[in-house]
């Protein structure tokens, strides 16, 4: 059987870099993002995005790759991710991807075709959502497909949208779009589970950090490069409540407060989109869990790499260079 992609997923502040990073040392891997908003250039502190340094030398790939104007397209960070992890894989190293965007790894892993865009149906249903709001949407596609509904937090505005373009483009239902749970790679969907109430305290402090390592500076100079103007990155968490706290909305403290409630809320919707894929392989995360010895363990029972793909070589002789950490596969519009 080839060698396995694994995957670390789950909810916000469950570990999964630190994870993604232990692993890689220990299998010879390569990380590859699938946080979909680690894939915008400046949107390092709201996103816990990794420093250079601490990537410890092990090469990731896909982040830095969009303009924070840019829409987000997980079609096209589809081709992007199976471009890095054939790459990772010629060069006999493990392909691991880490991140909580539940389609964008989905995109990445499985068999899933994106219908196409339409600027204008986008153009109108986007008017739509800032002069009604998105209740009135996600009541909309409530009636049209409660599937979706139900999976797309009432207030996401974003994914409201997308789902109702695509029903009218497609005559389906946005749920229909999304195959059974059918990886096109051999593959290791490792889960980290936390208790409810230590992951509202990892948020918390996790926030904390943010606000402390200079995320409204951050903000405030994302919003000279056009973050405003982004239909995507202006609504990442976070950035969304300092731009308000900018715009005299909020205080600041109300936006770190709105921050991590909207940060909870999210973490949430993203353990239930993980728990309705029976491939995933749940592992304890909590306070005291030996996490890397329980990785491992699964790999091996599942599907362990090769002696070849265990490669003890530093990363950085690897073409991937580890002090090339930016995107690095081109940014493309088809």
């Amino acid at each position: 059987m080839a060698d396995p992609v694994i995957a670390v997923l789950g909810p916000t502040a469950a570990g999964k870099s630190d994870l993604a990073l232990r692993l890689a040392r220990d299998l010879g891997g390569e990380i590859i993002n699938a946080d979909s908003m680690q894939l915008y250039r400046g949107m390092d502190i709201g996103t816990a995005k990794l420093t250079a340094g601490q990537c410890q030398g092990i090469p990731h790939h896909l982040l830095d790759v969009w303009d924070v104007r840019y829409p987000a397209n997980v079609a096209e960070y589809q081709r992007m991710a199976r471009d890095a992890i054939a790459a990772v894989t010629a060069r006999g190293r493990v392909p691991i991807l880490a991140g909580g965007s539940g389609l964008y790894l989905r995109a990445a892993l499985d068999d899933l075709n994106f219908p196409g865009t339409d600027p204008a149906v986008r153009d109108r249903l986007e008017a739509e959502l800032a002069a009604r709001g998105p209740a009135e949407l996600h009541a909309r596609l409530a009636a049209l497909d409660p599937g979706a509904a139900a999976g797309i937090l009432p207030s996401n505005g974003r994914r409201i949208v997308r789902a109702l373009e695509v029903i009218e483009l497609s005559g389906q239902g946005f749920t229909a779009t999304l195959p059974r749970y059918e990886s096109l790679y051999p593959a290791v969907q490792i889960g980290l589970r936390v208790s409810r109430g230590e992951l509202d305290a990892r948020i918390a402090a996790r926030v904390d950090r943010m606000w402390q390592a200079g995320l409204v500076d951050e903000v405030r100079g994302l919003e000279r490069a056009g973050l405003r103007e982004g239909r995507t990155a202006s609504r990442a968490l976070g950035y969304a409540q300092v731009l308000r706290f900018l715009a005299g909305e909020w205080s600041e403290g109300e936006a770190r407060e709105q921050t991590v409630r909207a940060t909870r809320r999210f973490a949430r919707r993203q353990e239930s989109w993980f728990r309705r894929d029976p491939r995933v392989i749940w592992l304890d995360a909590g306070p005291g869990a030996d996490l890397p010895a329980q990785a491992v363990a699964t790999i091996d029972r599942c599907g362990s790499p090769s002696a070849g793909s265990r490669s003890t070589s530093s990363p950085s002789t690897n073409s991937a260079s580890a002090s090339s950490r930016r995107g690095t596969a081109p940014r493309t519009t088809s």
